[in-house]
């Protein structure tokens, strides 16, 4: 497999019309973002929201998280919003194509890795079953994982904002010798906390889940079609039944 170029999502969030790239490549896009297909999905669903470069934000106040977080407060709480605002969106357009592909939807988790392994800044929406053949070791599973640490949420991001300046300069700096080591924990299941000891052990059991989930979820939609049918008939039953009201003619009895 060839090397992943460290710098293609800032060359993405350089073009000045996103429509130029190709359809596998781009999502969707707004004024201020473009959302792409992450080239190697860790989930059935995974998407990375970037930032378009728009002055006065330059290419290295982008480069990371951590780099954003350096710039004015203000201004670098608005590119999280912003990105939260359009993550949000591409949220919604995932539950959609869930419900039309599978009949449900499930949870999408929206946020950062804490230690990024391309540059320039990007914004994970990931469906939370992380099924797929590219989740193939354990930094790809933990760097996912819910609950590590590794996996900034964002709602989690936007509220060090809203802190006390000394936590909030403590959280920004992410330095990576705090998250690094969290890339290295066991392999648990972020659903039960099942501990593995290796990832075919873990992918098999977390695919188990999925099964068993579109199991109940299929079973409660011909639930839900059995009643819908039976109430269509009850209610076509006495729309057909014939009335008993007495017909006044006006005659004498």
């Amino acid at each position: 497999m060839p090397m992943p170029n460290l710098t293609v999502l800032r060359t993405y969030a350089l073009k000045p019309n996103p429509t130029d790239l190709p359809s596998s490549v781009l999502f969707c896009h707004t004024e201020t973002s473009l959302t792409i297909f992450d080239a190697y999905p860790k989930a059935m669903f995974h998407f990375l929201v970037l930032p378009r470069v728009i002055p006065p934000t330059t290419t290295s106040e982008l480069m990371s998280l951590r780099s954003l977080l350096a710039v004015e407060k203000e201004r670098a709480w608005g590119i999280v919003e912003m990105l939260g605002k359009d993550a949000e969106q591409v949220r919604g357009m995932v539950e959609d194509e869930m419900v039309k592909r599978y009949g449900f939807k499930w949870d999408i988790w929206i946020g950062f890795h804490s230690v990024p392994s391309m540059e320039h800044l990007h914004l994970h929406v990931i469906s939370s079953d992380l099924i797929s053949p590219a989740l193939k070791n354990k930094k790809h599973y933990n760097s996912f994982h819910p609950k590590l640490g590794f996996f900034l949420h964002l709602k989690d991001v936007l509220s060090w904002f809203d802190s006390d300046p000394s936590y909030f300069d403590m959280m920004s700096g992410l330095k990576k010798d705090q998250y690094e080591p969290l890339l290295k924990e066991d392999l648990v299941c972020w659903e039960c906390d099942k501990a593995f000891k290796n990832i075919p052990a873990l992918k098999t059991h977390l695919q188990g889940i999925w099964d068993e989930r579109v199991r109940r979820e299929k079973n409660r939609l011909e639930k839900k079609r059995k009643r819908d049918h039976e109430d269509e008939e009850a209610a076509a039953t006495q729309t057909s039944l014939p009335s008993n009201k007495r017909v006044d003619t006006g005659d004498a009895s």
